[in-house]
């Protein structure tokens, strides 16, 4: 994706910003709440299975997909991405269950099943744009 010089400005301006906006809040709890580096790796260890999903394949797609579509069938979801009814049926349903969407049933007939991003799901999609982004400016830079 090539971004205009103009455009590309402003999204790392606004993503230093936000950067260092965690960095402080990061210092301030580990100053006041006397957090130590094993509390930080307990939290992280509990982190495990959300790192552990949003990782894999198809889920950052699909977790943006529905950001910017807002809900979506599971025919949709399966076209857009391109995946197999049976990955997508897996990825979904793991989605659903670590609470990032939620599937709303339509009645039918045909039942139709609708997917939407709780804020959980939105949150962990924007949170993870700046990674991606910086992810991609690191490979392209090589």
């Amino acid at each position: 994706m090539k971004l205009s010089d103009e455009i590309r400005s402003v999204v790392e301006t606004k993503i230093k910003h936000t950067l260092q906006g965690i960095e402080e809040t990061l210092k301030d709890v580990l100053e006041k709440e006397r957090i130590t580096f094993n509390d930080l790796r307990d939290i992280l260890r509990g982190l495990d299975s959300s790192f552990k999903l949003l990782s894999q394949k198809w889920i950052l797609e699909t977790l943006y997909s529905l950001l910017l579509k807002g809900s979506m069938s599971f025919n949709e979801l399966k076209r857009v991405l391109g995946v197999n009814s049976r990955t997508l049926s897996l990825k979904l349903r793991e989605l659903v269950e670590q609470g990032y969407i939620k599937r709303e049933v339509k009645p039918g007939p045909p039942l139709r099943s609708l997917y939407m991003l709780t804020e959980k799901g939105k949150n962990a999609a924007l949170l993870s744009i700046p990674l991606v982004y910086y992810i991609c400016l690191s490979i392209m830079e090589k």
